[in-house]
């Protein structure tokens, strides 16, 4: 627990998250057993009492140390005084109730002996004893020990041992404790003859000869002591391997009798519990189950089996099994995909769990009103892909893909292409893109690479398909040329859709002394492989080194499954692949998707000229960009959405000369043309945001080592940021739909690729397709980030897809196999005008165009200090609109197609990363980012889903009867223990031990109690919530009374009865026969 936050887990489905204002570190946890409360001890030294017997957990008091450190608490089993240790050896008492500090205080200097000169340390433990609760045991850290008594206020014995304490249990007889020492060693100590340890063992130290102490090992930082009544007691512990095994995972040991098991653990241990089947520490405790908290992961071992296995965790604790790189929110998904998903992942879980039940078993689970299917895939560093239930508030692990799973393994030595891009994590997932009608799936990594997967419920064995796309065209302002020497426009039949090199740039030698040129950084395996049922691979597609430059890694990525087509883009150009015919249809530097129009006049790449000359990009004009203007820029596309930029991430705020000739020659448009803007890419820019150490793996994934290409010679490059298929009109005079790709630079240009596919069923597999720039133009403000499209009536269109069927079918024949297409064309009319419109949204504005005309119908400047992370067209209420994250932290949500702002909500600020590279949107006013490397944060902007949210959180507490302690019969009670009971309440109260100091602790009203409540609220709603609270504490009050009184009136009659009939039985007895 090294957050601010608490995580209360349950039964299968409870699960609720609380975090403390001040963002202070929790120390330690005690729950108010079946009484619907919790105590957090804070770094901050600060104690917070919560309540759960609410939905959405509060804080009722606070109480603020001032003088003294925090070190250990403990509440006794039904008592409201909790025991407070210090780092200064004192002991403190505060009432749960009042969460006031009582005037009852052990003093560490009186605990210890007078003789004693030394300090004993913090207090590291505080328990009662189960055979008299008027008996505390305190625990130091020098390994001074005191059992002290609160009636008398002195110290009944003192134990003295010359290793530091950890921890320490009780012997449930209350005779005997057990401690763990910094040396590995647990000592077991006898109350009957405290002057040395009954018994001292080093469970994992070798042993040695006889009169010579065992070795030392690791510090047991934590142990418990558990007795059985059938078996042997259970000593289980953390901690205490030997110091000769020095790359030893942390553990957990459990000796049970005579065997000693050791549990490796993948994380180190921060605390763990032991699960007993009585809550009252002087009985047997029976374990059955250990609860073990590590730093990335939570498991539970079952006792009751002789292996010791592991439950099955309900809970998503291995989200981070592997850094997550990229995130993806389904809402509203087909129906059956969650159980599809389930039965195929299922079989490929890990064996060996528990047979039994999940163990915890606290809190009740409400689905709600609102029930509708919600997927969330997660990309890792790793190269996987899981997919996620996340339906009613819940997060449950459905199917786990493999991407490495393609490649060879790289040996010790290879990969170097790879480490020239990358510095590690060589298939980490940077793109997804999902369509869950046809369960086309495609995946693109950072070694510049995509793989297309088609959803089959059977096994094959087959050959993996791959391409290799050379995409490379670089381009240069001008440098002071002369005109007539100026190289010409390439010709328009040398841009025809091609898979050769476009590559202009000069030739980078390698290290080896060989240029590499056509070389993938990945080797896909070219033998058979085996696939199971699941998602299995179809296509992979790797751009490759073209003269000695490295692939850069993809920007956009869009999937087809009606066209059968599948798009990506870098910072160098796009490529456009058939993955039915698998094969290449385009591939095509960004200034080649002009043609002859051309909107920069920019040249094909001359060889490189001397650095010196070269420093930046600047205005054409000649005069100085405004610091307003260069704060509100966009960083670079590369930290904040995935885009490919320079490896170096320099800035580009030096300029080049250009002459008076070559600006005015850049400044000549012809008819038509939009006036020239900055040719500045989105793509080239970059943001200074924290990171920290443990994100710098993370991050490492989009950042590359490559020293050969540098940051300035990329300045000119457009990158290609959105692609979209849609049915639409892709020039002015067309008058029918036809399959079109709209791609979106980061110079703000959208560009409409026509596509000619076959038009009979039969005819795609064999006939080739024509890709072709369609030399329709549209303009916006900053690099484009997503597209949509709306009918005539405003109804949000689909792209269109092709419905499921499972390609390794054997039961259907292949001559009736027939592609079942659903396109979402829009509705045919006879009226003349447009019938379709295109939402266009950038970093800083939003349009709305009408088809075919092309007309500009609204525009919406949504940002003019910041720029937009993430934008997407979503449907709520069945209603479409366009909902965007802002980099200064508001969410912004507009209407379609009027772009009117509906709400604008100042969230949260970018600070991480993390953040902007996992946030996205999702129907139903929902959206999702990254939170920490462990958690996915969730929320909503629907006032629907606000409404029901009440109803569809679980609730924490179910009240349970309180299961009776065991008769210890009238000889054990006698001579067992103390006769007498122990009233708390008459030794810690006020009237006793008078009030403690007021400087030493600081009582502070939450939010969630009355107090809070008075000071923030007021009027008549006030006075209504208080009284309302006041009623309900009353009625409670009531019937607790009233159970009490009819168990009473119940013990009376059944006294009554056995008074009568013992009565009868000696009515007619003489003196002499008793």
């Amino acid at each position: 627990m090294i957050s601010a936050f608490l995580v209360l887990l349950g039964r299968p489905g409870v699960d609720c998250y609380c975090q403390h204002e001040s963002g202070a570190a929790v120390l330690q946890l005690q729950f108010l057993i079946n009484e619907g409360a919790l105590v957090s001890a804070s770094s901050d030294d600060t104690l917070h009492l919560w309540n759960l017997r609410q939905k959405r957990p509060a804080i009722l008091h606070s109480l603020k140390f001032n003088r003294e450190r925090i070190t250990y608490c403990h509440l006794p089993f039904q008592s409201k005084w909790l025991y407070v240790g210090t780092e200064r050896g004192n002991t403190h008492i505060v009432n749960v109730e009042s969460f006031i500090l009582s005037g009852y205080v052990i003093m560490w200097n009186k605990a210890i002996e007078l003789s004693t000169k030394t300090h004993p340390g913090p207090v590291v433990h505080l328990s009662d004893s189960p055979r008299d609760e008027g008996k505390l045991l305190i625990g130091y850290e020098n390994g001074t020990v005191v059992f002290w008594d609160l009636k008398s206020k002195r110290a009944e014995l003192r134990v003295y041992y010359d290793e530091a304490i950890h921890s320490i249990d009780w012997h449930h007889e209350g005779k005997q404790f057990m401690c763990s020492h910094s040396d590995g060693s647990l000592t077991l100590w006898n109350l009957k003859s405290p002057s040395r340890p009954f018994q001292t063992t080093i469970p994992h130290g070798k042993s040695q000869r006889e009169g010579r102490k065992s070795e030392s090992c690791k510090p047991i930082l934590k142990v418990e002591y558990k007795t059985c009544r059938n078996s042997e007691p259970f000593i289980i512990f953390s901690g205490g391997l030997s110091y000769d095994k020095a790359c030893r995972r942390p553990s957990l040991t459990i000796m049970h009798g005579k065997a000693i098991t050791v549990l490796e653990m993948d994380h180190p241990i921060v605390e763990f519990l032991t699960l007993c089947e009585t809550p009252y520490p002087n009985e047997f405790q029976e374990p059955y189950a250990v609860v073990v908290l590590l730093e990335k992961d939570l498991i539970v071992v079952d006792l009751t089996q002789s292996n010791f296995p592991i439950f099955e965790n309900p809970y998503p604790m291995d989200i981070h099994e592997s850094p997550v790189t990229c995130t993806a929110y389904f809402a509203d998904c087909p129906p059956d995909l969650i159980l599809v998903l389930y039965s195929i992942g299922v079989k490929h879980k890990k064996q060996g769990y528990s047979n039994k039940e999940w163990p915890i078993s606290g809190g009740a689970w409400n689905l709600g009103t609102q029930t509708y299917p919600e997927i969330i895939i997660t990309g890792h560093a790793d190269g996987s892909i899981k997919f996620w239930d996340a339906s009613a508030i819940t997060l449950q692990m459905l199917y786990k893909l493999k991407t490495s799973k393609v490649f060879e393994k790289q040996k010790v030595g290879e990969g170097k292409q790879t480490c020239e891009i990358v510095e590690e994590d060589p298939y980490a997932v940077q793109m997804i893109y999902w369509c869950p009608e046809s369960r086309i799936f495609c995946v693109s990594g950072v070694s510049a690479y995509v793989i297309v997967y088609k959803f089959s419920r059977h096994e094959i064995t087959a050959e993996i398909v791959s391409l290799e796309v050379r995409l490379q065209y670089d381009v240069e302002d001008i440098i002071t040329p002369e005109p007539e020497t100026s190289p010409p426009f390439p010709d328009l039949s040398s841009q025809l859709p091609s898979s050769r090199s476009l590559s202009g740039s000069t030739t980078t030698v390698a290290s080896e002394g060989v240029t590499k040129d056509s070389i993938p950084c990945l080797n896909v395996k070219t033998r058979p492989v085996r696939m199971p049922p699941g998602y299995q691979a179809e296509l992979v597609i790797q751009l490759v080194w073209v003269d000695g430059e490295p692939p850069q890694q993809i920007t956009s990525l869009a999937v087809s499954s009606a066209y059968g087509i599948v798009a990506f883009g870098n910072c160098n150009g796009l490529a456009v692949v058939d993955f039915i015919q698998k094969t290449v249809l385009l591939s095509m530097g960004t200034i080649d998707l002009y043609r002859s129009s051309d909107l920069y006049q920019r040249q094909p790449r001359s060889p490189r000229k001397n650095k010196q000359f070269i420093a930046g990009l600047t205005e054409l004009n000649d005069s100085p960009v405004p610091q307003e203007l260069e704060r509100c820029k966009s960083p670079t596309s590369d930290h904040v959405n995935g885009h490919c930029t320079s490896p170096t991430s320099q800035s580009c705020s030096s300029g080049k000369r250009l002459s008076s000739a070559d600006v005015s020659k850049v400044n000549r448009w012809g008819p038509g043309r939009p006036p020239f803007r900055k040719a500045q890419s989105a793509a080239c820019m970059e943001i200074s945001l924290p990171v920290t150490t443990e994100e710098s793996r993370e991050n490492s994934y989009n950042r590359s080592r490559s020293s050969s290409i540098s940051s300035i010679d990329k300045d000119s490059k457009e990158a290609i940021t959105a692609l979209y298929f849609m049915e639409s009109f892709a020039r002015k005079n067309d008058s029918t739909v036809s399959p079109c790709l709209f791609v979106g630079t980061s110079l703000g240009m959208v560009l409409i690729i026509s596509l000619n596919l076959p038009s009979a069923d039969e005819q795609r597999f064999t006939e080739p397709v024509m890709v072709l720039p369609s030399g329709t133009f549209l303009s916006l403000k900053g690099a484009v980030l997503t597209f949509s499209c709306m009918d005539r009536t405003g109804g949000l269109m689909q792209p269109p897809y092709e419905v499921w069927r499972d390609p390794n079918n054997i039961d259907e024949n292949e001559k009736s196999w027939r592609r079942k297409l659903v396109m979402n064309c829009p509705s045919p009319s006879q009226e003349i005008g447009d019938h379709q419109y295109t939402i266009i949204c950038s970093e800083k504005q939003a349009k709305v165009f009408s088809l075919p005309s092309q007309t500009c119908l609204y525009v919406h400047n949504i940002t003019e200090t910041s720029f937009i992370l993430q934008a997407d067209v979503v449907v709520m209420c069945n209603s479409a609109c366009l909902a965007c994250f802002c980099a200064n932290g508001h969410i912004m949500i507009m209407s379609l197609p009027s772009l009117r702002p509906m709400l604008d909500v100042n969230y949260l600020p970018l600070t991480d990363m993390r953040i902007a590279r996992t946030f996205c949107f999702t129907n139903e006013g929902q959206a999702l980012y990254l939170v920490s490397p462990t958690e996915i944060q969730r929320l909503t902007y629907s006032q629907e889903m606000c409404d029901n949210l009440q109803d569809m959180l679980g609730d924490l507490f179910t009240p349970i009867e309180t299961p009776e302690a065991q008769n210890r019969g009238f000889l054990k009670g006698l001579f067992g223990g103390s006769g007498q009971t122990f009233d708390r309440e008459e030794l810690f109260g006020e009237a006793s031990a008078g009030k403690a100091s007021r400087s030493l602790a600081q009582h502070i009203p939450g939010p969630g109690g009355i107090e809070g409540m008075k000071g923030a609220a007021g009027g008549v709603m006030g006075e209504l919530t208080r009284a309302r609270i006041a009623l309900d504490e009353r009625g409670q009050r009531l019937g607790e009374l009233e159970e009490k009184t009819a168990g009473m009136m119940t013990s009376a009659e059944a006294f009554s009865k056995h008074a009568h009939e013992l009565m009868l039985k000696y009515k007619d007895k003489k003196w002499y026969q008793f």
